[in-house]
């Protein structure tokens, strides 16, 4: 898993505003893409425990809504 480039976390920071705004998107698939994020900048910083916690903590919820349908 390679570290997040700035188009990819400007993309969804786009699609989370347009979201909110006006409802477009699946909140499910925005948390996924929250959480493969944040998983690669841990993966990039193996060292920084508080990134790891807070990449799971993104997939744990991630998950939830993926299977909340």
């Amino acid at each position: 898993m390679s570290r997040p480039t700035f188009s990819e976390v400007s993309a969804l920071l786009a699609d989370l505003a347009d979201f909110r705004t006006r409802g477009t998107g699946s909140r499910a698939e925005l948390m996924n893409r929250k959480a493969d994020l944040l998983e690669g900048i841990a993966a990039a910083q193996p060292d920084d425990v508080e990134a790891a916690e807070v990449a799971a903590a993104a997939r744990a919820r991630a998950d939830e809504l993926t299977t909340e349908g």
